[in-house]
């Protein structure tokens, strides 16, 4: 039977040649990428391969979600930019050795930051970011997918592009490895088309000697993928107040950062594989692996939604794909470095924008006529963002906190009153929309306090208090009422809203009240 139960997860079953040739793909993709992260920091190869040999297993083992890969990431390589460039400042002196120790023990600091917040449940608060956030997150990701790999066609060497035969060559090998993506798995998916793709091109290029550009290329001088199991380390930096103040605000960053990538790519695996992950349990992975990657030679990482995409789009669905993908990585280090140095970089950009073209939402584009023009806005500006700055995190942020404002405004333009008089010429004032923040200068504006009855009834049957904000708006009103000597009742409040009053009676002076006239919970303030 070709379906068996996965040693790591009894709750499923899975396919076990699926999982294999699906890390063995993944493998293959993380390679180019994982160097390329290094090179961002100033780092040699091996940090970056070391370190995504250490996320990919640990997260693989512990992760919140089957199938999701981690490794070295961009994002997490910007941030030790900025710490590098301090240190040089604080310490003139400083050595690229030492400066390793400093990275080793800022990405330490950051995994006891994420087991943190995976012990405090943090996790569940992902579930914040909106759905046009997610839209503008997965476009703008997909779009520095596609546009990462046009380095990869330049000459060696230099910052000019391909130009006349060599530029032919590997665009059709590029093109041909796309289309193998995409019609072999028309024809049969017995084997992911993505290994298949990578494994025939590089046969082409092999073969044939086809001169084109390698991952060898683009390697610095002297530079090698070679390596050994990833020697242990124990961060060589005095322990002392200043170094951890130096260190504590990037750790932080790196933990914030690497979270919020983490445990949006958990969110758009479940939307494809339509199976919940655990995102406190996800916190905790992270946080693990990127301790032991500061104490075994890595620059630390997170969840790296390229390549997980590649591994669910060829069939994973368990933990193994990942542990497979980790080894074959270090196999590739210890003892195939120079048969993965001659890999066609072509076979590799092919992927890579296959997978970019299939993150990229294409439907959202359907969406732009249906949704409220401020979702399509949100969308926009987080696509920009992330394309521009290449900040996931930020981008998102940013997101969640435009989308917070325009709920609020949307909200804040809902409160309205019905007015009436009773036949006991009492002055009714019913409520209808939440009172906050928003909302409170709305409310202030329909009370005709000079020209109202002796008796006036704030209903809030179709309302809320939701915050201080409204308390205050509302004390001001009634307080309004009480200077010329009329009553106000409060009706309708539900059993929050009375407690919030009640923990607000250190700043305002309204007593909560059984009105006989009304049988109602009421306020009223007293002469």
């Amino acid at each position: 039977m070709n379906k068996v139960f996965n040693l790591f997860d009894l709750s499923q079953k899975v396919n076990y040649k699926t999982e294999v040739l699906s890390g063995l793909t993944v493998a293959l993709a993380l390679v180019p990428e994982a160097i390329a992260f290094a090179m961002i920091a100033g780092f040699s190869p091996l940090t970056g391969l070391y370190a995504a040999f250490v996320m990919g297993l640990v997260t693989a083992i512990l992760g919140g979600k089957p199938g999701m890969i981690s490794g070295a990431t961009g994002a997490v390589a910007v941030v030790f930019v900025g710490l590098i460039i301090e240190l040089r400042s604080v310490f003139p002196e400083i050595t690229n050795e030492t400066i390793l120790q400093y990275v080793f023990a800022t990405v330490i600091m950051a995994g006891l930051i994420q087991i943190l917040a995976g012990i405090l449940r943090l996790g569940k608060f992902i579930r914040l970011v909106p759905q046009p956030v997610m839209f503008g997150f997965v476009n703008g990701l997909a779009i520095i997918i596609f546009t990462a790999q046009f380095h990869n066609f330049h000459q060696k060497g230099t910052q000019d592009y391909l130009t006349g035969t060599p530029l032919y060559v590997m665009l059709g090998l590029t093109i041909l490895t796309m289309g193998i993506i995409w019609v072999l798995p028309k024809i049969s998916k017995a084997i992911p088309a993505a290994l298949v793709a990578v494994i025939i091109v590089s046969a082409l290029v092999l073969g044939f000697g086809i001169d084109t550009t390698t991952v060898a290329d683009t390697l610095k001088e002297g530079q090698t993928i070679e390596g050994v199991f990833p020697p242990h380390t124990l961060p060589q930096i005095p322990l002392n107040w200043t170094n951890l103040m130096l260190i504590l605000p990037y750790a932080g960053i790196i933990a914030g950062v690497g979270l919020i990538e983490s445990l949006l790519t958990l969110n758009l695996l479940e939307e494809i594989t339509d199976k919940r992950g655990n995102s406190n349990k996800e916190c905790i992975a992270q946080g693990t692996a990127n301790i032991a990657s500061g104490f075994f030679s890595g620059m630390g990482g997170c969840a790296m939604i390229g390549q997980s995409l590649i591994n669910t789009s060829a069939g994973a669905r368990a933990r193994l794909s990942g542990i497979v993908a980790s080894v074959m990585l270090l196999v590739f280090i210890m003892f195939g470095s120079s048969l993965i140095e001659r890999l066609p970089m072509s076979a590799l950009v092919g992927l890579m924008f296959m997978i970019a073209i299939g993150t990229f939402e294409w439907a959202s584009f359907k969406t732009f006529k249906k949704m409220p023009i401020s979702d399509v806005v949100i969308m926009v500006i987080v696509t920009v963002i992330t394309v521009i700055t290449h900040n996931l995190a930020v981008a998102v942020l940013v997101g969640v906190i435009v989308s917070a404002l325009a709920y609020a405004w949307e909200n804040a333009k809902r409160i309205r009153a019905r007015k009436f008089t009773d036949e006991a010429g009492v002055k009714h004032y019913e409520i209808y929309g939440p009172l906050f923040f928003g909302s409170v200068k709305g409310f202030s504006e329909k009370f005709d306090v000079s020209n109202d009855p002796q008796e006036v009834v704030i209903d809030f049957k179709e309302s809320r208090i939701a915050d201080m904000s409204a308390i205050d708006s509302l004390n001001s009103i009634t307080n309004r009422y009480h200077k010329i000597g009329k009553k106000v009742y409060l009706r309708h409040l539900s059993s929050d809203c009375v407690q919030l009053l009640k923990n607000a009676e250190a700043i305002i002076e309204v007593n909560i009240l059984e009105d006989p006239t009304y049988k109602l919970v009421a306020d009223e303030i007293e002469g």
